[in-house]
């Protein structure tokens, strides 16, 4: 959704799930894993060393996201990845190094932003603010059938324990915790078709321009 609106209004799309998912691909590769257990003072000592961007696909027609100047796209969408990020996405100095670097990102205004501490954290003050939220099972089946259209391989069950576990993790954390906006709307996509979706938040954001 957010990147089709961004896409379709002339807007940079910012994915700041893909930071956190771009920061634990860097904790594997680096040995800063050890038994799932993360070495955070190694991760602090390297966070200079991260540098996380966006590059517009013209083939795809929307960013990919590159770690150090590499392509990292496919290899932050793995199962792997997914079940590490939660661990890193709730280290304060995580979150204040990426929220740094999305706020630089957002300064100039003219973005869709998504994430998990958007509304709440990253951007307090944004003119529009759209709470995301569908079952943990139709979210799961997403996963599945996007991981499958990529080629890669998916098991359901594992995908909606993910789910239903960073779901937990991400809304009891002590840094930023995943919570709806005062003056945030709700959507439930839950059983939406996407151009309901688009055409919804089109509609939200023709509203919140002519505010």
């Amino acid at each position: 959704m957010a990147k089709d609106l961004a896409r379709e209004v002339g807007y940079v799309y910012v994915d700041t799930g893909a930071m956190y998912r771009s920061v634990t691909l860097y904790a594997l590769r680096n040995g800063i894993f050890t038994n799932n257990v993360i070495d955070e003072e190694a991760l602090r000592q390297q966070m200079a060393n991260i540098q996380i961007s966006f590059k517009f696909n013209a083939e795809t027609g929307r960013p990919d996201t590159y770690l150090n100047g590499e392509l990292v796209e496919h290899d932050i969408r793995t199962m792997e990845v997914s079940n590490h990020v939660s661990p890193i996405a709730t280290l304060g100095f995580v979150r204040e190094a990426m929220v740094a670097q999305q706020q630089q990102m957002g300064k100039d205004k003219g973005v869709v932003m998504d994430g998990r501490d958007i509304g709440t954290v990253v951007f307090p003050d944004a003119e529009l603010k759209v709470f995301v939220t569908a079952s943990a099972k139709v979210r799961a089946q997403r996963r599945y059938d996007e991981l499958k259209a990529k080629g890669m391989e998916a098991d359901f069950d594992e995908i909606l324990k993910n789910v239903e576990e960073r779901d937990y993790i991400d809304s009891h954390r002590e840094v930023s915790p995943l919570r709806k906006a005062d003056d945030a709307i709700e959507l439930d996509n839950s059983n939406m078709t996407i151009a309901e979706q688009k055409q919804w938040l089109m509609d939200r954001f023709n509203e919140a321009v002519k505010a």
